[in-house]
């Protein structure tokens, strides 16, 4: 029987539930580009494994015209996302597999199957140590034996393979019963917080709260018990520049600015050595109507289950709009990288961090 990827289609989530069947690179690509999927270690994972269905579904002549195929679509693969650095990653990693299998006259399209099945396996295990590692450090660092985080966008098992990065730090000190609340902001303009991260705190039953964006400086004066901010990364540099999803930059300045922990945790895979700092990193410019545009299913529709889709325009139609998915923050902001080979602190008397040196 031909091995079959389905994907949770999260344009649904959290009012339905569909998987989508990825048979072929194109639809892989779809989801990806259309944000069915996203996440920085989901892309790469769903890119990965969509062109293994693919594989299983075709015969070549030759390793050699498999190992051509293999690479043109790899290529393809990586212009669905441009900033998240997992996807290249992969890519490079794979076309690496499949040079080797047909240098040594293996069968290429096995091997790259079996390393694109090791990715998931992989990823899983990585966020569970990122989990325990982010978790000690709070716990350590804060002193407190009740924890407060608040977190932006969507990192939990749906930007993953599972249990998440930034997110799974959570579910770590969840399952540690040292977890008080979690706030999660509503993350304007796709609104993954509180579509995804709201799904999966109550699916988890975590005390939870959203606010706005715009609403967190006010919520850090007003609750002193509030430990730590912690993200997810689409791409870190060898600095520790991060970028991730708008509106983590203003985050870091905030907890800067109130004294709190600001914590980025990804698996190394999302680190980029060869990208000295933030300033080269590609920022992905999307479609304006994300802002001008609220789009969502109507409240009778949810409520019977039949999720009729709407759209409400809420600018005036001339409206001009920016709308980067991603903003840099600069180390000197960053409390500490939490990876899954462990948590990674400024280097003495330095605003930026020796991220090569420590993952050595």
């Amino acid at each position: 029987m031909r091995p079959r990827l389905r994907i949770l289609n999260q344009l649904l989530l959290p009012h339905g539930r569909e998987y989508v069947e990825i048979n072929d690179c194109r639809a892989g690509h779809h989801a990806i580009a259309s944000m069915q999927t996203r996440g920085a270690p989901a892309i790469a994972i769903v890119a990965a494994l969509s062109l293994a269905a693919e594989l299983c579904g075709l015969e070549f002549s030759s390793a050699a015209t498999a190992q051509a195929h293999i690479r043109q679509q790899l290529a393809y693969l990586s212009t669905s996302r441009p900033t998240a650095v997992n996807l290249f990653d992969a890519v490079r990693r794979l076309n690496k597999v499949v040079d080797a299998a047909a240098a040594d006259g293996a069968d290429v399209c096995a091997a790259y199957v079996q390393a694109a099945e090791a990715m998931l396996a992989a990823d899983i295990a990585d966020n569970r140590a990122i989990g325990t590692h982010g978790a000690r450090y709070i716990a350590e660092t804060a002193g407190a034996s009740s924890i407060k985080l608040l977190t932006h966008c969507n990192t939990g098992a749906l930007a993953t393979a599972g249990h998440g990065t930034a997110l799974g730090i959570a579910r770590t000190l969840h399952e540690l019963n040292v977890l008080s609340h979690v706030y999660f902001t509503e993350t304007r303009p796709y609104n993954q917080g509180a579509r995804l991260t709201a799904f999966e705190l109550l699916e988890e039953r975590i005390p939870s709260t959203l606010v706005c964006d715009s609403a967190v400086s006010a919520l850090l004066q007003s609750d002193p018990g509030i430990q730590a901010i912690i993200v997810g990364a689409d791409r870190v540099a060898a600095n520790g520049d991060t970028a991730n999803k708008i509106g983590t930059y203003q985050l870091a300045i905030t907890a800067h600015h109130h004294n709190r922990l600001f914590i980025v945790a990804a698996p190394s895979t999302s680190i980029d050595l060869d990208m000295p700092s933030g300033k080269q990193i590609e920022i992905e410019q999307r479609d304006p109507s994300e802002i001008l545009v609220q789009s969502g299913f109507t409240k009778s529709s949810v409520a019977t289950g039949s999720l009729e889709p709407a759209s409400v325009q809420v600018a005036p139609l001339e409206t001009r709009a920016w709308n980067p998915s991603f903003d840099v923050t600069p180390a000197a902001l960053i409390s500490a990288i939490v990876t899954e080979k462990g948590v990674i602190t400024e280097q003495p008397n330095s605003s930026e961090f020796d991220i090569k040196a420590a993952l050595s």
